[in-house]
C-alpha cells in the first residue's frame, strides 16, 4: 500500500480561466470601517447572518442576482495559519459539493502581506488532508486556491506534502505497516529524491553490533532492521537525523493495557518525522551532509521476547538492565544514536514518541525537546512561537543520573519513577558525544479531536519549527 503515500492531489492551481471568486479578511477592528462602505444589500446579509467582524465569524455573500460574491472571514489581530484552515473548512461545509467543485477561489492580495498569504496558503493545505486509503468511496477533489504570486509554491508543497506523507505512514495500521514496509518508504525516497539508502536485517544487526535494535525487534517475525539514508555532499556540514521507528508496540512482557495498545501504530512518528524533515531539506536543497537513521522494529511477545531483568550490551559498550520492556524506544535510539556520534556530525537531532511522562508534563498538543547547546535551546522556541508549532524545552539534568543507574548494570532503562520524561533523555544523552551539537524531541503525534488543519489522527509535532532553525543554522 505504501506506493498511495507519494499521492497527494493539490489544494492549489497556478492560473484559471475562471473568475475566482475572493476571499476577504477582516482583522480585529476592521469591521465599522469596512461596513460603512458596503452597500444596502451587503449591509443585510451581514446582519441577517450574524456577521459583526469577532474572530472566526465567516460570511459568504451574493450580489443581486444572487450569485456568490465574496467570502469574508474574521480574524483575530494577527493571522494565524490556522486562518487558512478554518477558511477551507468553512467553505467546504457551506457550499454544495458540486457547486464547490467548479469554484476557484483567491485570497485578497492587495490587503494582505506576503508572510501572511504563506501562513494561510499553508493553514489551507493542511486542511485539504484526508486519510482515505480504507474507504470505498472516492475522497472529494480538494477545494482549490488560486495560489498567491507572492509566495513560493514550489517551497509551500514541498512542506505540505511531507506531512502529509507523514501522516499516511503514521495512520496507517499496523498490520498493514511493519519494519518492511517502512524500509519500502524509505526506498521510494530515495530513489525518487537521489538518496543513498542500505538496510541492516535481522541477525545482521549482531554482526555488524547493534545489540540492542535485535533485542527489542528479535520476537517478531516481521525482522527488526536499521535504515540508513545519505544525501549531500560531504564538504558541507554533516547533519543526522534520527527517528524511532517502532511499528506496532505491545510493550513486550510488560504488556500495556488494551486500552493504551489502540493507538501504538503511532509508536514510528519519529521515523515519520525524520523522513518528513529529510524530504524537506532535499527538495529545498539545503547545504547539509545529510545522514538519516531509522532503528525500526515491532516489539512484540514470543518465545524470544526480551523479559524484565534480563541485561543487555548497547553498540557503545554500556551495558542496561531492562526494568521494563515497555521502554524499548530508548533501547533502539541509544544503538542510532551511538552510531550517529561515531561520524562526529556537526548536529544530531532525534524524534521520538517516547514517553508517557511528556503527556503528564505538556499535554498532547506541546512536544518537549531537549539541547545540550542553549543557544539551539532559545532558537527552537523562538521558532516554537513564529510557526505555530508548539514545543518546549527542559533541562538535561544531571543529578538526576542516579534515577538512570542500576546496581547491577552500567544504566538501566526505565527508572520505574515519576519523571520519565528527564530520565528518558538523560539515559539517550549517555550516547551522544558530549562535543556534538544535539537535540531530543519527545512527541505525541497524534490529534485525538479534530481541528481544522489538524485532522483526526496523526499529526506533525516539531517539524515546522525544526526546519526553520535548521534553514538559519545552515542556508
Amino acid at each position: 500500500m505504501t506506493e498511495q503515500f507519494f499521492d497527494f492531489p493539490s489544494p492549489f492551481i497556478k492560473t484559471t480561466k475562471k473568475t475566482p471568486l475572493t476571499i476577504s479578511i477582516l482583522k480585529c477592528g476592521e469591521f465599522t470601517a469596512w461596513n460603512d462602505k458596503n452597500s444596502a444589500l451587503v449591509k443585510t446579509q451581514l446582519k441577517t447572518s450574524g456577521f459583526d467582524g469577532k474572530n472566526g465569524q465567516f460570511v459568504l455573500l451574493q450580489n443581486s442576482k444572487g450569485e456568490l460574491n465574496k467570502a469574508v472571514f474574521a480574524s483575530g489581530k494577527d493571522l494565524s495559519l490556522f486562518d487558512g484552515s478554518s477558511i477551507y473548512q468553512k467553505l467546504s461545509q457551506t457550499i454544495d459539493r458540486k457547486l464547490l467543485g467548479s469554484i476557484v477561489f483567491c485570497f485578497d492580495e492587495k490587503k494582505l502581506k506576503a508572510p501572511d498569504l504563506e501562513k494561510l496558503c499553508m493553514g489551507w493545505a493542511l486542511e485539504s488532508y484526508s486519510f482515505d486509503l480504507y474507504k470505498a468511496a472516492t475522497p472529494p477533489d480538494p477545494v482549490k486556491l488560486l495560489a498567491p504570486k507572492s509566495i513560493d509554491l514550489k517551497s509551500l508543497t514541498a512542506q505540505y506534502e511531507a506531512v502529509f506523507l507523514l501522516r499516511n505512514i503514521v495512520n496507517t495500521p499496523a498490520n498493514d505497516f511493519g519494519p518492511d514496509d517502512m524500509e519500502e518508504v524509505c526506498q521510494t525516497i530515495a530513489q525518487t529524491l537521489k538518496a543513498k539508502i542500505s538496510v541492516i536485517t535481522g541477525e545482521e544487526l549482531l554482526e555488524q553490533n547493534y545489540p540492542l535494535i535485535h533485542t527489542v525487534g528479535d520476537a517478531s517475525p516481521r525482522r527488526p532492521r536499521l535504515i540508513e539514508l545519505r544525501w549531500g555532499k560531504k564538504s558541507d556540514p554533516a547533519l543526522t537525523l534520527v527517528g524511532k521507528g517502532v511499528c506496532y508496540d505491545t510493550g513486550g512482557l510488560s504488556l500495556k493495557p488494551s486500552r493504551s495498545m489502540l493507538l501504538m501504530r503511532k509508536d514510528m512518528a519519529g521515523g515519520a518525522h525524520v523522513l518528513a524533515l529529510a524530504a524537506i531539506i532535499i527538495k529545498h536543497q539545503l547545504p547539509v551532509n545529510l545522514r538519516v537513521l531509522i532503528p525500526t522494529v515491532d516489539n512484540d511477545i514470543s518465545g524470544g521476547a526480551m523479559r524484565p531483568g534480563d541485561i543487555a550490551t548497547s553498540r557503545k559498550g554500556l551495558t542496561v538492565e531492562i526494568t521494563n520492556t515497555d521502554a524499548e524506544g530508548r533501547l533502539i535510539l541509544s544503538d542510532a544514536l551511538t552510531a550517529a556520534s561515531e561520524e562526529k556530525p556537526d548536529l544530531i537531532i532525534d524524534f521520538a514518541t517516547l514517553t508517557g511522562a511528556k503527556m503528564s508534563a505538556l499535554g498532547h498538543d506541546i512536544a518537549a525537546y531537549f539541547s545540550n547547546n542553549d543557544s539551539i535551546t532559545l532558537a527552537l522556541q523562538k521558532y516554537s512561537g513564529s510557526e505555530e508549532d508548539p514545543i518546549w524545552p527542559f533541562p538535561i539534568w544531571h543529578d538526576y543520573n542516579r534515577f538512570v543507574e542500576s546496581k547491577v548494570a552500567d544504566i538501566t532503562n526505565s527508572a520505574l519513577a515519576p519523571g520519565d520524561l528527564l530520565y528518558s533523555a538523560l539515559y539517550l544523552h549517555k550516547f551522544i558525544d558530549p562535543k556534538i551539537d544535539w537535540v531530543h524531541l519527545d512527541i505525541y503525534a497524534w490529534e485525538n479531536i479534530g481541528r481544522p488543519g489538524r485532522s483526526l489522527g496523526a499529526k506533525e509535532c516539531g517539524l515546522r519549527a525544526v526546519w526553520a532553525y535548521l534553514q538559519e543554522r545552515y542556508q
